[in-house]
């Protein structure tokens, strides 16, 4: 079965590209698009895509809100990959909180498009470490310290989460603690249960808020 993607973004030569980058892969489809956040939650809900690419900026309703929408109102709902012309903006750094699971420049290559959409559809976050250590940094908030100390990670659960800050697959943690990759599935599980987040995005921006994963 493809990738079904809806495409959200208030320029429509944005999502004509993107539609002809992802269309001419063979696993991906485009099932909609839309150019306003207003018009998310009721296409999701017809079209049942696995990801949504969703634009923060837009007249009428923002991707923040229609991130925060989609999430708290639809079961087993898509995942959500911002696509930002700049990374550094709060506007990016509120999607990512609200619980997309990554973001994506819009002068990506067409071959990070691409791959962008299959990693969010398997279940991985999309960061880049350094423009999330940045906006963590100025916009992040220093309750997320406390809530890391109350978690109580494990050693090996710290290990993890530092790795996964450097945006690191499970199959990539796995080799450099010299583990197996459900051994990884299962400590990123019990990680994300302790921090109380919903996914590697939410648990990443944790660790950079609290200044857990060190700039360097």
């Amino acid at each position: 079965m493809p990738v079904t993607v809806l495409l959200v973004d208030d320029e429509p030569l944005v999502r004509a590209g993107l539609r002809a980058v992802l269309e001419a892969q063979p696993d991906i489809e485009v099932v909609g698009e839309a150019a306003d956040g207003a018009a998310v939650l009721p296409l999701v809900r017809r079209l049942r895509p696995d990801v949504v690419a969703m634009d923060v900026r837009m007249p009428l309703m923002d991707g923040i809100e229609a991130t925060r929408l989609v999430l708290r109102t639809v079961d087993s709902p898509p995942k959500i990959l911002v696509v930002t012309t700049f990374e550094n903006d709060e506007y990016v750094y509120e999607a990512l909180r609200a619980g997309a699971d990554g973001f994506l420049i819009k002068r990506a290559r067409p071959s990070e498009i691409v791959n962008a959409v299959r990693l969010i559809a398997e279940g991985e976050s999309l960061l880049f470490p350094a423009a999330v250590r940045a906006l963590a940094a100025e916009y992040g908030s220093n309750k997320a310290r406390a809530d890391l100390d109350r978690a109580a990670l494990t050693e090996r659960e710290e290990a993890v989460l530092r790795l996964m800050a450097r945006g690191l697959s499970n199959a990539e943690i796995a080799e450099r603690l010299i583990v197996g990759t459900e051994t990884v599935k299962s400590h990123v599980s019990a990680v994300l249960a302790k921090l109380g987040a919903r996914d590697r995005t939410q648990a990443v921006i944790a660790a950079y808020e609290s200044g857990f994963v060190s700039p360097g």
